[in-house]
């Protein structure tokens, strides 16, 4: 029996509806000159100047000086520009930020001292610009009183070079939390005639802010070795594994990730559009371990052994997710906090599991271990999980079925 779920998340400014089928169906920015400013803060505070016809002016304002001659060179969504309109924010007395959390938040200390009076139960406030990487930005508003915060939030996108108010909306938040790991958290939700219409469900918000600055090597190992990977259909980073052990690390997850990054494109051997298909591929030998091997230091007889080898016809049998095996469409991101180089000439890092959905920033901490090389690609080398009494369960993850439970489920293809 097939039944739907669906949801409705508020992203940067735009509802979108997400259908979920379950239970089988399932560096440095460049210097700026000084610009003429339409507002002076210098001694407002973010009290005095929430909500204003003419702070939002110059929010706007701000951010199309530097947008459009980015967007004119197309480099609107590349990490520099994005860190200068953060920056650019930030140097005009704005608390600013990136949706993807990879840009050290600006004029952070009003949002410590924001939720240092909320958890007094003070009355406070702040706001907070969060840039989108797509093009545009949206102005958290937060209010605290009597133990409670209210958040109106104000979306801006970007299209046909103009910047486009997409709304306005303002809710309690459900919870909210400042972390040890320095993360302002919050979830809440409210009524969208529009959305309700069609999943009769209110919109919701899970947001994630990290607010105390992060040393920019960690951020670069990041992006450079763990977010081309991440936690959407893989168990690289949630289980324990080694060179000397891979344990149960699923190479078929692996091969549909860094199949894209060594042939450059989307993966040949899809599932059929209805996700209920027994499809089952033949790749040949040298095409999966090409793959594979490219980024894991496994011998063939190794790698034969971790999957479904056909050793008469060499040939590795591959059989994409199908409606079984599709995970929950929220998913969390690594976020490295610490780095080692060690004399084999390996790196260690420590990285924090980041869920927004699950109002976490750290679900769980692993070290991962990898050997740079010399021509600029690297070697996965091991990956632990650190023990914790307060680790909790990669409840994202859906496993890739095993040979017998396809059979069971889809029968012999």
């Amino acid at each position: 029996m097939l039944w739907e779920k669906t949801g409705l998340f508020w992203k940067n400014g735009l509802i979108t509806v997400s259908v979920i089928l379950m239970s089988g169906v399932w560096g440095c920015s460049e210097t700026l000159p000084e610009k003429p400013r339409s507002v002076q803060i210098e001694n407002e505070t973010q009290d005095a100047r929430q909500d204003t016809e003419a702070d939002a002016d110059n929010m706007t304002g701000i951010y199309m000086e530097l947008y459009k001659e980015a967007a004119g060179e197309n480099r609107a969504g590349d990490l520099e520009n994005v860190r200068n309109i953060v920056n650019y924010f930030g140097g005009n007395g704005y608390v600013a930020i990136d949706s993807r959390n990879q840009i050290d938040m600006t004029a952070h200390e009003q949002v410590v001292r924001f939720c240092e009076q909320a958890e007094s139960q003070k009355d406070a406030a702040v706001t907070i610009i969060e840039v989108s990487w797509s093009g545009g930005f949206t102005k958290y508003d937060l209010k605290a009183g009597n133990g409670d915060i209210e958040i109106t939030q104000t979306s801006y996108q970007y299209e046909g070079a103009q910047l486009k108010n997409m709304g306005t909306e303002s809710y309690n938040v459900d919870s909210w939390d400042y972390t040890e790991e320095g993360y302002l958290m919050f979830s809440g939700t409210w009524l969208s005639e529009v959305l309700y219409a069609y999943t009769v469900s209110d919109a919701e918000e899970y947001k994630a802010f990290r607010v105390q600055p992060l040393d920019e090597k960690y951020r670069e190992l990041n992006r450079q070795y763990v977010l081309p990977i991440g936690y959407e259909n893989n168990n690289m980073f949630i289980v324990d594994w080694s060179e000397d052990d891979f344990g149960e690390l699923n190479f078929y997850d692996m091969y549909d990730i860094l199949y894209q990054k060594v042939k450059t494109g989307h993966v040949p051997y899809a599932a059929e559009e209805n996700l209920e298909n027994n499809t089952c591929y033949r790749i040949p030998k040298d095409g999966f371990e090409g793959v594979i091997m490219e980024y894991f230091n496994i011998d063939s007889e190794t790698l034969q052994s971790k999957t479904d080898y056909n050793p008469e016809d060499s040939v590795y049998e591959y059989r994409p997710r199908g409606c079984y095996e599709v995970e929950y469409p929220e998913y969390p991101y690594p976020e490295v906090v610490g780095f080692t180089e060690n004399s084999d000439g390996t790196s260690s890092l420590t990285v924090n599991v980041v869920f927004p959905y699950g109002g976490v920033s750290k679900v769980y901490a692993h070290e991962l271990v990898v050997r740079p090389l010399e021509d600029g690609g690297v070697q996965y080398v091991s990956n632990k999980i650190i023990s914790a009494e307060d680790n909790a369960e990669e409840t994202w993850h859906t496993p890739r079925l095993s040979m017998e439970e396809w059979k069971k489920m889809y029968g012999d293809g």
